[in-house]
Parts: structure tokens; sequence; C-alpha cells
């Protein structure tokens, strides 16, 4: 309904009072075909994939099938129930938790209340609880928990990386010393490299030496590297590597490939430690000076750690706004089409659908913004998703006086729009893609790339694993991730599967009972991490367990890994959005509510999100760009927004989440 709406927004042309039909979700089981759940539901395969056209190209496990309603099986549905408990929903309560309560299903709950088939559990909102005839001829669903094979034991290597050995702080002794005079122009900095040493252990080692003066002597480490100890081009200076950075944070940090990086710091090769002296430029590629790395000595301050703005306090520039939307409508092929056609073509289209939420939801931020002054001149292009067709409306449109483009959706037509636009100076706000983009100075990509995903999580982990028994499981296919790893945390322990299986007595074997346990789980095989979290949640019954994974991909949504495993194991994974607490009021979500009446997803959420935020910074800094070297960090309802210059051009968001699930399968944010 809501994506009529919304299209009449556009056309001015279409009705929304056409449908009665009311339809709820299946959720495809393992074994399931379209001939047995068109069965199921006493309607015609045609209808299904009518209704589910992707359900053509085979049936996904875990996948959501629309499914029509008639009136007739509501009421027969009804009649199986003997009574009804009135429920009032408390905070932090889920479908999950309420079924357990009263032993029902959660199927149960949605079928005798309707709305939840569309939306969440709502605080405060009242609900009725079905009470049954004990009969074992009814037909209602009963929950059954599914029966798991056992796998097979395969061999596990079991791989020892010195558990006395941890990144929590550099050694504070230096068991063996010898004297050392000062020379001109040496620094701490130059005299622990040096000697192979961290500046604490230096100072640690000379608590009453103060500033160096040349002819002083001093004690250092008898470990003397062949480097010198004195930088006489001021194209380079040391650094000292802090506790949270890696390989990766430090090529961004100082814009040089780690190639170039270690060829500077020979001795990199065996690993990035914390508190190592490193020679890092001061310049650019083209001989600019480095004004993010102006403090070198300083420790780099965290993400977390930044300020974050309400922009809405700080507005200054009252002119309209002038805001491009482009994105891949193809409405052309249903402008003049019937309701019914539409909404079949909207069914369809899945490009169409995300547009139409994202749309939506920028609509709703233009509101927001206009109620804090800041009225917007919007004008809309249709993409049709072809980068010929940016260029063509780019070329056949005064963009002149555009404070910023927002979209288009993916890779190719966000790079065309940004290229036809270089010259004009407009920036072009990437809302979607998470893939590497071009080098183009007026190109922001707004959702951090899966790469960024896994180093937010490392720097994490690198913090905050200080006295944790740290064990990472990775198959051979993530080898790359746990070189990093291994870097990032030298002291942790590997599990090596073999076959796929990691068994409960491999993990036994390294779990410690008299610490916190972290696991960090790399792979996409199925079985692996089948018999990882099984076996991680029978052993964190009896120990300190927590799971982590630098990048949670698609296997992790599959029926071999519960919900309620990956909750007891308070699962850790990074994310470039949080999803809203429906338990906080929240005026957006209210307001969108009241208006579509459904719960807006996180693409309308990104929609409003994004484009408040665009129009925030053009009222508060005058510019996206002014907006940038501000350095601020903005948080909406799902997202925040850190803007960083590439080294080679153009800007990325290097805001994201480190979301945890509890053992409620709520999401927060972890701490």
């Amino acid at each position: 309904m809501r994506f009529l709406i919304i299209i009449c927004l556009f056309f001015q042309v279409l009705t929304t009072s056409a449908f009665g039909q009311a339809y709820q979700y299946h959720t495809v089981t393992a074994g399931e075909t379209v001939y047995s759940i068109s069965k199921k539901y006493d309607i015609s395969q045609e209808t299904l994939l009518k209704l589910n056209p992707e359900a053509k190209e085979g049936l996904q496990v875990n996948a959501k099938l629309v499914i029509p309603m008639s009136l007739e099986q509501s009421e027969n549905a009804v009649k199986k129930a003997v009574s009804f408990n009135s429920h009032k929903v408390q905070k932090k309560e889920t479908l999950y938790s309420l079924s357990k309560e009263y032993g029902v299903s959660v199927e149960d709950i949605k079928k005798y209340n309707k709305q939840l088939y569309s939306k969440e559990l709502q605080n405060g909102e009242t609900i009725q609880i079905p009470v049954f005839v004990v009969d074992e001829s009814t037909p209602e669903k009963v929950i059954i928990a599914e029966k798991k094979e056992r796998p097979t034991p395969g061999k596990v290597i079991i791989e020892e990386r010195n558990p006395e050995v941890t990144n929590s702080k550099p050694s504070a002794q230096i068991l063996k010393t010898r004297e050392h005079i000062i020379i001109p122009k040496e620094t701490k900095y130059g005299i622990a490299r040096k000697y192979g040493m961290t500046l604490k252990e230096l100072e640690d080692l000379n608590p009453k030496v103060g500033v160096l003066q040349p002819g002083m002597m001093i004690k250092v480490g008898t470990n003397v590297l062949n480097q010198p100890v004195v930088i006489t081009d001021d194209a380079f200076e040391f650094y000292e590597v802090q506790p949270q950075e890696t390989m990766y944070s430090l090529t961004r940090r100082f814009q040089v490939a780690e190639d170039s990086l270690v060829a500077l710091n020979p001795a990199l090769k065996d690993g990035l430690k914390w508190g190592m002296i490193l020679k890092v430029p001061t310049k650019d590629s083209k001989g600019n000076k480095l004004e993010d790395v102006a403090g070198l000595g300083e420790k780099p301050m965290p993400t977390s750690e930044l300020t974050k703005m309400d922009l809405s306090k700080n507005l200054k520039n009252f002119e309209p706004k002038n805001l491009v939307l482009m994105l891949p409508y193809n409405l052309s092929k249903i402008k003049n089409d019937s309701v019914s056609n539409a909404k079949e073509s909207i069914q369809k289209d899945r490009v169409l659908r995300l547009s139409l939420d994202f749309y939506s939801g920028a609509l709703m931020a233009i509101d927001r913004a206009k109620e804090l002054g800041i009225s917007t001149n919007l004008r809309v292009y249709d993409t049709q998703n072809n980068s010929g067709k940016v260029s063509q409306t780019i070329a056949a449109n005064n963009f002149s006086n555009v404070d910023a483009v927002i979209g288009p959706l993916y890779q190719a037509t966000s790079e065309e729009a940004a290229s036809s636009l270089v010259n004009l100076n407009v920036p072009v706000i990437s809302p979607i893609t998470n893939r590497e983009l071009k080098a183009l100075p007026n190109l922001y990509q707004s959702r951090p790339s899966d790469d960024m995903l896994r180093e937010a999580m490392i720097v994490f982990l690198q913090s905050n694993s200080q006295g944790k028994n740290v064990i990472i499981v990775a198959d051979g296919a993530s080898s790359a991730i746990k070189a990093k790893l291994v870097s990032a945390i030298p002291g942790a322990r590997i599990l090596n599967p073999q076959s796929n299986n990691i068994t409960e007595s491999s993990l036994a074997s390294v779990i410690d009972k008299s610490r916190e346990n972290w696991v960090i789980l790399e792979s996409e095989n199925i079985a692996l991490l089948g018999s990882a979290t099984s076996a991680l949640n029978r052993l964190a019954r009896n120990n300190r367990i927590t799971l982590f994974t630098t990048y949670k991909n698609s296997t992790f949504e599959s029926d071999a890994v519960t919900n309620e495993h990956l909750g007891e194991l308070s699962f850790h994974f990074p994310s470039e959005y949080k999803e809203f607490d429906e338990t906080v009021t929240d005026s957006f979500v209210e307001a969108y509510k009241n208006k579509y009446g459904y719960i807006p997803n996180k693409y309308t959420v990104r929609g409003y999100d994004l484009t408040l935020d665009v129009l925030l910074r053009l009222a508060a800094m005058g510019s996206i760009e002014e907006s940038v070297k501000a350095n601020i960090i903005t948080e909406y309802v799902e997202n925040k927004f850190l803007y960083k210059p590439k080294s080679n051009g153009g800007f990325y968001n290097d805001a994201i989440y480190i979301m945890q699930l509890n053992k409620d399968l709520t999401l927060s944010v972890a701490k």
C-alpha cells in the first residue's frame, strides 16, 4: 500500500484506495517447495509465483514469501482458539519471549494479531494470546526442535600462539641494557626505533631523563637495529603505534600503500605491534603536508571518542537548498498502468521497491528540515539504473546551482553522475553501494565498504581484548583476515578446522575457565559455522564465552546457525547501521507509521537519515566539503556519518557500529 502512496506523491495520478487484500509472510524451511507451500495455504502455484517472482529461480531457506489471506481463512483460524489472554507488551519483550511465557508458537500469536505480520511488536500495545484445547488432532502449528545430525568429527590442528605474550601492553622490562650517548638532533622516538624498544620501555629505563641533550648518556636495550636515529628529511617523521591501530588504519592515516610502509620499516615484516616506532611520511604523493598527522607523536583519536554534533542546533544558513534525488524508479513502465498492474510491477521489481522505500524516507527528511526552517527545492530524476540515462539527464538539465545530489543507488551510475558533475564541483552522495568507488573529488561514499567493516571490528578487538583468552577459528578461505587478526592480537590462540568442522572437545581444549573467552569465527561455510556455534553454545553453560566475526555474511542467517545460539553467545559483528529501538519513541518512526501505516524498513530509514544529514550539513556548515573538514560525527535514527578524504580523491564514511545480539534476541550497540 505504501508504495502506491509514494508513487502518488511522485506522479500525482495514482489512487491509494484500491486494495482490500490482506497478506501474511511465510518463512521458507528446508525441504519446502512451491507446490507444498501453495497446498499449505490453499492457493494456486501461479498465485504464489505471481506474488513472489523470485521463487521461480528456486526457494532459499529463510526467504520470506508473500501469502494472500482470505477472510474465510482468518475466521476459521479464530475458531480454533478456545479463549484469549490480553497481554500488554512490556519493554524488551519479544514475540519469542512471549511464546515461551504462554506456551504457544510465534506464528500462533501473529495469527490472532495480524498487524504483527507487517510490523514489529510495540511497547505498550495490547495483544491477544490464544488459549488452545489440548488436543493432538488439532491442526494448529507447533514448534518442534529440529533434529540435526551429529557432524562427523574432523581433525583440528591446535596452534599455540604463546598465550603468555599478549597485545594487552608492551613489555615494561628490559633485562639487558647498554649505554647510548646522545648525538645532535636525536629524539626518543629515533633511539627507541634503533634499539627495537617502545617509547615507554625507553622512558622506564631512564625515569629522570627529560629533554635530550647532546652528550647525555642513557640506558637502552641491546637489540641494536641497523636503522638511523636521526631524520634529516622533513618529508618523514617518527610515529609510535597506538593500541587500536592496524596496518590498514596506518595506511589510511598516512596515505601510503602497505608495501611502501613496510619498505620504510622492515621490522613490519614480522607484524605490527603496539608501541613500535615507525618512520612515516609527512607529505602526500603530491608533496602536500598531511594536515591530519600534524601531531605525529600524539595518540590518534578513535572514532568512538570524536565529538558527535547535533547539527539541528547549529544552523546558520537558511537559504533554500537545491537538492537532486537520482534513483532507479523505471516508473515509465507503470505510469499509465492500472492500479493492479502497478502493484504487480512493484512486487516484481526489487530495485523499484528499494527506490520507493528510500524516496519515502527522503520526503520525510525534507519535511523535518522544513520544521527546522530549512526549505528545499527538490528535483527528482529516474536513472532507470542506466549510466547512459544518468549522463543524458545531467546534460539535459541545469545543475550549476545544485547543492548536492543524493544517488544514484549503485556503483556504475554513482560514478557516472560524479564524473559528469566533477567540473561543477557538485557533491554526489552514493547512498547504498558498499563497493569501492572511483577516486573522484566530488564523490562521497556514505555506506562503509566490507573491508572497512572488518577493519572496525579488528580495531574493536585489539582495543578491548586485553586480559581475554582470544581464540581465532578460521577456515582456509579466510586466511587473509586470519593473518590480520594474528597481527593485531599476537597472543591469540588458533584453531584450524579440517573437513569444515570444529568439535566441542577441540574448543574445550583452548577454553580458559578462569577468564573471559573471546572466540573470533571467520568462515562462510555452513557446516563449520553450524558445528562451531552449536559447540560453543554448549560450552557457554559453564564458561564465559563471547562470539565475534569481522563480517556477518549471509551464512550466519542459515538454518544451521540458530539465533538462540548466537544470542546466548552475545554475538558481536560490525554493521553500517543499527536497528532503531522500538521501545524508545522516535518522531520519525511515529510520523512514518501515522502516514503509511507501517514501520519503516532500513532503506526507508537510510533515505531519511542520509537526506536529513545532507540538508543539515548544508545549513550548518555551508557546504558538504566544509562539513567534512570539521571532522564531526552525525547520528540519526539508524545511521551515523563521519566522512574522511581518500588519499587518491573522494570521501568515505568511516562511522561504523559494533552490534551485539542479546539473549532476548534484541540488538544493541556494543560498549
